[in-house]
């Protein structure tokens, strides 16, 4: 197992078996997002691809010296588990409590509950790590993402992945605590102003963002939907309506992981996935 106490000074390990920091720092995620999403990831299409574009990202980009990846901001550790089975050593680093003992449950074997800043992470010391749709819940991205730079070995890996296109900003983004979306080259932008050098970008689920401008950003502009403040059902959201619908869904996706792994790129997608290096 990882020796978390040779790279952060401010965790202990605790009975459970995860890594605490006696003061929390306050995040732009909604309280009860874990485990809303716990409940629905297994069988979530949404989840599922994601996991398996991320995997095929790693697969191409490797970290180098098969250094373990620190998903940062990483939930109930779906993400993480995927990557363990894929056969990447992972480290989920979370500041929520119930998305820590989550991801504990699904048998992550290293898990931080804490926020890299309050962990007290050393500075060079990570050879990889994943932000996976936690960048946007960052008021200041760019002061962020330097913050993760100086994390970062020389040659260190970060992966990423974003919501894309703020032309489908929607009610379902003001309750997820976003502060933005993004477009491929938006966030390739602010990546290399922070010091990493791009190595790959492409969006990913084409079929979304046509779907989504008509079904929740359209209804949201004039007035039909945002007019309370009530919970997402998260089922609604990620899982297809039927067999048949999931079917065509499945085709649509289809050949999205190939492109991945062979490094070539979307033009077009309601996501953006990305992998940039910290060269000095």
């Amino acid at each position: 197992m990882f020796d978390i106490s040779k790279i952060a000074s401010n965790l202990t390990l605790a009975p459970d078996g995860i890594w605490y920091v006696a003061n929390r720092e306050a995040v732009s995620y909604p309280t009860h997002g874990n485990q809303a999403c716990f409940q629905i990831e297994d069988s979530s299409f949404w989840f599922k691809h994601r996991n398996a574009c991320i995997a095929a990202a790693v697969r191409s980009f490797r970290p180098p010296d098969n250094s373990p990846i620190f998903d940062i901001g990483g939930g109930n550790g779906f993400v993480s588990l995927g990557l363990v089975n894929a056969g990447f050593d992972t480290v989920l680093v979370e500041p929520g409590p119930v998305g820590a003992i989550n991801a504990k449950s699904r048998g992550i074997p290293t898990v931080i509950c804490a926020t890299t800043a309050s962990a007290g992470f050393k500075d060079g010391t990570l050879g990889a790590v994943g932000l996976f749709d936690v960048i946007e819940h960052i008021e200041d991205d760019f002061a962020y993402l330097c913050s993760i730079r100086k994390l970062l070995k020389s040659g260190g890996r970060l992966y990423a992945t974003v919501p894309a296109y703020s032309a489908i900003w929607s009610h379902e983004d003001d309750l997820a605590g976003h502060f933005r979306r993004y477009t491929s080259k938006s966030i390739s932008a602010v990546v290399e102003r922070a010091g990493l050098r791009l190595e790959y970008s492409t969006y990913f689920f084409r079929p979304l963002p046509i779907p989504i401008f008509l079904l929740r950003a359209l209804p949201y502009r004039i007035g039909l939907a945002g007019k309370s403040d009530g919970a997402r059902d998260p089922a609604r959201d990620h899982s297809p309506a039927s067999g048949k619908v999931a079917n065509i869904l499945d085709w649509l996706l289809s050949g999205e992981v190939d492109i991945v792994e062979s490094k070539k790129r979307m033009s077009f997608g309601g996501s953006c996935l990305l992998v940039a290096s910290a060269i000095d």
